[in-house]
């Protein structure tokens, strides 16, 4: 398996996770106003966002790596 391969693999998981922490966090929230928890004292909605966004900036790096590759191929 190829780097290039890997880092597209990394970059759908970590889009999905961050997503469904996302979901998570914004569930939490919800909840939080009935007196329910879901992640318990572990971790705040706001935390879990701080999380998503983390992921998701590493995706924009691999994206923004992977466009440039893209140029220096087409570029004579």
């Amino acid at each position: 398996m190829g780097i290039d391969k890997l880092l597209e693999v990394a970059k759908r998981v970590l889009f999905l996770a961050s997503f469904v922490l996302l979901a998570i966090a914004l569930w939490e929230r919800f909840i939080n106003y009935f007196g329910y928890t879901i992640a318990g004292t572990s971790y705040t909605p706001g935390r879990m966002l701080e999380f998503a966004s983390i992921m998701l900036l590493f995706v924009i790096a691999i994206q923004l790596r992977q466009t440039r590759q893209d140029l220096q191929r087409r570029a004579p």
